[in-house]
């Protein structure tokens, strides 16, 4: 009414035409609080993996986001950014508005070591990041080549002890998972060994193959080919648990080494500062895409199985894997 007496003089036309208007604004709600996050995706999401394509970190990308795109009816494209042992694509993640269209693979070496060797690194793992889930969590396997006169962890101590720094393992460089696990082991085992670092795991394991080299803390794609064969003695899987791919392997805990456990990390992070409850969805999306067939498969090629859980349970585990190797990492004195 108070409209219409400010408009009296105006002709009988502009005040209909007023009157619909003022209906029609008064009629169509606005928007919530959060819109956008309620039709959350509505232009496609980028997955960063830190590495090149074609290894099985690119592989697990890829079936998430073919899964996650059927999801959200909605393109999930994954974009290769290696370099720096993966710390660059993840620092990507980490300087990406936290909407949700920008995720990243995290592994062991990006998330929970790499801040620990290189203290200058321009993300903070749990400042600049959010750990939206643990993916899986695959072990390596200690082996040993044939020529060895030892043939379990039990005997492989005992021998150690008797000859110090003569048994040499290799590792895919300084500071990775297979370095660090191997140092795990021999302090806990009271032992020395000598660390031979290679550019890859593969050219350690073919030297472990073939004798140059004495021991190795191999991933499994690189000896399940060798399981039960004359050219490699398999002494036990790093897990705390028989892995299911490989029940027949004893723990290196149960074999010889009690307490002994080291299992590698990956996850999907986040940049900080997300919307809880876009971060809840994301992890929940995540989970049932884990439950995918060729999800489990992939793993399955790592040694390894899905893991899932909540957001909490996954920033426990980066929490605790952070704590453990970042100590072990302060230990050998490998801040760079």
């Amino acid at each position: 009414m108070h409209f219409l007496r400010q408009n009296r003089k105006a002709s009988g036309p502009a005040v209909m035409l007023a009157g619909l208007l003022g209906i029609f604004s008064c009629s169509t709600p606005a928007p919530a609080h959060g819109a956008k996050q309620d039709i959350f995706p509505s232009h496609p999401v980028k997955i960063i993996v830190p590495y090149s394509p074609g290894g099985t970190t690119d592989s697990l990308a890829r079936v998430l986001a073919t899964e996650l795109s059927k999801k959200w009816h909605q393109s999930v494209v994954v974009e290769n950014r290696p370099g720096a042992t993966g710390t660059i694509g993840l620092e990507t993640v980490a300087t990406s508005p936290p909407d949700g269209y920008t995720l990243g693979i995290a592994t062991f070496g990006n998330m929970l070591v790499a801040n620990a060797i290189r203290p200058q690194l321009r993300y903070k793992p749990l400042t600049d990041l959010v750990p939206v889930i643990q993916l899986a969590a695959p072990p390596l396997y200690l082996i040993a080549n044939a020529k060895q006169p030892y043939s379990d962890v039990k005997g492989l101590i005992a021998y150690a002890k008797a000859h110090p720094d003569k048994l040499h393992y290799g590792s895919s460089g300084t500071g990775s998972s297979n370095h660090l696990f191997g140092e795990l082991f021999a302090s806990m085992a009271g032992i020395s060994m000598i660390h031979v670092p290679y550019k890859g795991s593969g050219p350690s394991v073919t030297d472990t193959l073939s004798g140059i080299i004495d021991l190795n803390f191999a991933p499994f794609p690189l000896i399940k080919g060798y399981i039960g064969s004359p050219r490699i003695k398999v002494l036990g899987v790093t897990s705390a648990h028989r892995s299911p791919v490989a029940p027949s392997i004893p723990t290196i805990a149960e074999a010889g080494l009690p307490g002994y456990e080291a299992i590698s990390w990956f996850g999907v992070a986040a940049p900080a500062g997300i919307p809880k409850p876009l971060l809840e969805r994301l992890n929940k999306d995540i989970n049932a895409a884990l439950k995918n067939d060729e999800v489990k498969h992939i793993l399955a090629s790592e040694g390894t199985v899905p893991t899932g859980g909540s957001l909490a349970q996954a920033r426990k585990s980066v929490e605790e894997g952070m704590r453990k190797w970042g100590g072990m990492v302060k230990k050998l004195h490998l801040i760079q």
